[in-house]
């Protein structure tokens, strides 16, 4: 990866504000049964590191995004953003690209 990149992580769960302190750096929302962490991911050793942190602590990890770093965490917690991109995961799993 080599620069910073813009991802979007989404978890299974409301997670409380307890967790946050787990993902330091990024932000946290929970909602419809899901948690969704935004945030500035520095290179590949460091989205290990929080793919590691939510196993585990024993959670299912539904998705992961990254997007262009001019993507703003505004414009990634859009609703309308949200329904797009879970969209685009869903087709792609019905077609099996996975």
């Amino acid at each position: 990866m080599g620069t910073r990149t813009v991802y979007r992580i989404v978890v299974r769960g409301e997670l409380s504000e307890r967790y946050a302190m787990a993902f330091e750096g990024m932000e946290m929302e929970a909602k419809s049964g899901r948690t969704i962490l935004t945030g500035e991911i520095i290179d590949e050793p460091h989205l290990h590191g929080i793919l590691d942190r939510i196993g585990s602590l024993g959670l299912r990890l539904l998705s992961v995004e990254s997007f262009p770093t001019e993507t703003s965490r505004q414009q990634l917690s859009d609703p309308q953003m949200t329904d797009l991109v879970e969209r685009t995961r869903l087709e792609s799993l019905d077609n099996g690209k996975h």
